[in-house]
């Protein structure tokens, strides 16, 4: 994994397939949760009620499955990896939950640059990123490709 201290501002030609990065943690919260519920007015009570969740083979609440890739974006932003070259979001591949994050669980995000390509725009790449987001175990709770186009550094001359 690269130090994500030099991989701020990355332009297109900057990025090089294979290479990755890892962001800080987050420990998630039952605010997080409600939060998110609020937001998003999904309030099923696997996320929002102990009572009920006590009841379920998880035994507690547990974060949205959205929540946990909502927070992949996030704490990639962090990182600053496109700050100031970041044209879209072009959207989500193979997203998967693949395990619980409950209260307490202190996640974290492993990237990966997976593929790039120019764009018909010579001025724009589009890069495919890798993306997990793992609880303090090193257990993948969400898993994903996100695609993005970012500025080359041509255009920014």
């Amino acid at each position: 994994m690269g130090d994500p201290a030099s991989m701020v501002d990355l332009h297109y030609e900057d990025i090089v397939v294979g290479d990755g990065v890892e962001t800080q943690a987050h420990t998630i919260t039952m605010d997080d949760i409600l939060g998110f519920a609020a937001v998003t007015r999904d309030h099923h009570p696997l996320h929002v009620d102990p009572d009920y969740c006590s009841r379920t083979e998880f035994g507690r609440p547990i974060a949205h499955g959205l929540y946990g890739l909502a927070l992949i974006e996030g704490l990639k932003s962090e990182l600053k990896l496109y700050e100031n070259t970041s044209i879209a979001s072009l959207g989500w591949d193979k997203v998967s939950f693949r395990a619980p994050a409950f209260v307490g669980d202190r996640v974290h995000v492993r990237m990966r640059f997976l593929a790039k390509r120019p764009s018909r725009d010579p001025a724009r790449g589009i890069v495919t990123e890798g993306v997990e987001l793992l609880n303090q175990d090193g257990r993948v709770v969400v898993a994903g490709e996100h695609v993005t186009m970012v500025k080359c550094r041509a255009a920014a001359s």
